[in-house]
């Protein structure tokens, strides 16, 4: 079992490198610092989990939650409806700080440098001391924050219904560039060598430079895009809303391949997970979609009992997810086998963070699951 999970460490170790993230790898106790772990979005953990899960804790936001958790340092940090970022301390759920934000939707905290970032429905994004749960300080877009902040370096970049996607100094929230676009930034961008990459709400998939915001591709989709990309070297991976998964080379500045399922025709709004080269992502039919990265072509399919817009977490040879029928799905990723499900009694359409051991979620009736 320590070999496997030895060769597991190294297998993620070499996708990270390829990707151009190099986290410190501790197996047992890596963070989950942001929305899909990482700046690349792979939803891949670095930690392993027991191979039976049981509710370690839970904790009442009093509001619905579909921002999904950060993990970083032993604590947990979450937002909710109910306008509160709140840490946790990750063995016992105790309750170490709340601060008051905005009504906080989708967007989901980032850690770095020993601060919080988190956006709201009001446009205002907050920088928070992560060890006080003190304000750092705060900046107002003129639209709601649904997209999750990414640190890179000493800039912090989040997009705005404003349409602006903003790179503002971490340390002190002032404006290092900003870029308009033609619709909504809804999505997060995944960030590979000073490139931040964006899907976008105007049908058109961008890199923007991190060091001076200047864009440097455009892929034209000809689709609306409300999910984030997962990038894999030069290949990016999104589901879109003309019910397709999509592989755009990002080198050739082309789409390579579109998938649609032959009967059942419907939006992707879940952001895919990547890990030896297979695409897993949630859909808008009600099934969780494992494909080819290179081809395309499908693996398996899951059927659940309503919407997946939940972003998968894979960990080693299991996949998590949750589902708005209020189950959190672990299914095999070689086979799309169900090996468990855990009735959370709403809908969940956050997404699992998985570090130290512990899987986080919370539901839509405002609950927050640890499992270990």
């Amino acid at each position: 079992m320590r070999l496997l999970i030895r060769l597991a460490v190294a297998f993620l170790s070499v996708q990270y490198a390829v990707s151009g993230f190099s986290p410190t790898v501790h197996a047992q106790d890596a963070a989950w610092p942001q929305f899909r772990g990482n700046p690349p979005l792979t939803g891949v953990a670095l930690s392993t989990l027991p191979a039976s899960l049981k509710v370690l804790w839970t904790f009442d936001a009093g509001d619905a939650i579909e921002s999904s958790a950060a993990i970083a340092d032993g604590a947990v940090y979450v937002g909710s409806a109910g306008g509160e970022l709140v840490a946790l301390d990750l063995q016992t759920g105790a309750v170490r700080w709340r601060y008051k934000t905005g009504e906080i939707g989708e967007s989901s905290p980032a850690v770095a440098n020993g601060a919080v970032y988190i956006g709201d429905l009001t446009g205002t994004f907050h920088a928070v001391d992560a060890k006080s749960g003190k304000p750092l300080w705060t900046f107002k877009t003129t639209g709601e924050i649904r997209s999750s902040p990414v640190v890179v370096g000493d800039r912090v970049l989040i997009g705005s219904y404003d349409r602006f996607l903003y790179a503002l100094s971490a340390a002190k929230g002032a404006v290092a560039w900003k870029v308009e676009f033609r619709g909504y930034v809804h999505a997060t961008p995944s960030v590979l060598d000073g490139v931040a990459y964006i899907a976008g709400c105007d049908e058109t998939f961008r890199g923007i430079r991190v060091a001076d915001g200047r864009e440097v591709l455009n892929v034209p989709i000809g689709a609306y895009m409300g999910a984030s990309a997962v990038l894999d070297g030069r290949t990016a991976y999104v589901g879109t809303f003309e019910n397709e998964v999509i592989g755009i080379d990002m080198a050739a500045r082309t789409v390579m391949w579109t998938y649609r399922h032959p009967e059942r025709l419907f939006p992707y709004y879940s952001s895919a997970a990547f890990i030896q080269g297979r695409v897993v992502l949630g859909g808008r039919d009600k099934m969780i979609h494992a494909l080819d990265a290179k081809t395309g072509k499908e693996y398996w399919t899951f059927m659940t009992n309503a919407r997946v817009e939940s972003s998968p977490v894979v960990v080693g040879s299991r996949v998590f997810v949750g589902s708005t029928d209020g189950r959190l799905y672990e299914l095999d990723l070689a086979k799309g086998t169900k090996l468990s499900d855990f009735d959370a009694g709403a809908a969940i359409t956050a997404s699992p963070a998985v570090a130290g051991g512990r899987l986080v979620i919370g539901t839509h009736d405002g609950r927050l699951y640890c499992f270990g």
